[in-house]
């Protein structure tokens, strides 16, 4: 078996990561919101794709408007499970690409939860006219990307034996 990383070096990277990914997140958005709210939607591919200005209050796809306690809930949850994740996998490079989900998914999570504590709602702004698909936003894209890469990994890359390695070291050595 490899030898482990240092911990305390390896979450000090992640929490860099997770503020890194949100302060990106909150950059697009204070752009979105200084450009292009009040505003027609800026063209980038005629009839493809387009930024629009949007004020999101509910979740996915606009379900659950005006449920801000509920969210602010799940973005706790998600963060006691990702971290708790994050402390049990092995600090090898093996089991890299699922700390890295866990970082994306926390900084979407951390992303979203700003935009709602702070304007009670969360400003999305990339819009695919060509299929009229959702309009999101970039932590959006972290949670997204994150949660299908978790999900190729655990059914193709890791062996029955890398998760029970995860689920048995809940020390978190």
């Amino acid at each position: 078996m490899k030898k482990e990383q240092s911990r305390p070096v390896h979450y000090f990277i992640a929490i860099i990561a997770v503020a890194a990914g949100v302060l990106f997140d909150q950059w697009t958005k204070l752009l979105v919101l200084t450009h292009l709210k009040g505003h027609d939607s800026y063209i980038v591919i005629k009839n493809v794709f387009e930024l629009e200005y949007l004020e999101n209050r509910g979740a996915a796809f606009g379900m659950l408007q005006g449920k801000q306690f509920f969210f602010i809930f799940c973005v706790a949850l998600i963060a006691f499970f990702s971290i708790y994740f994050y402390r049990t996998v092995p600090m090898t490079k093996h089991f890299l690409p699922l700390r890295i989900c866990a970082v994306f998914i926390l900084a979407g999570a951390f992303g979203n939860m700003i935009d709602r504590v702070i304007r009670h709602y969360v400003v999305d702004f990339f819009y695919f006219s060509l299929i009229d698909f959702p309009i999101f936003n970039v932590a959006d894209i972290y949670v997204t990307v994150s949660a299908f890469g978790l999900i190729i990994l655990l059914l193709f890359y890791y062996k029955e034996e890398d998760l029970e390695q995860i689920f048995h070291n809940r020390k978190g050595k």
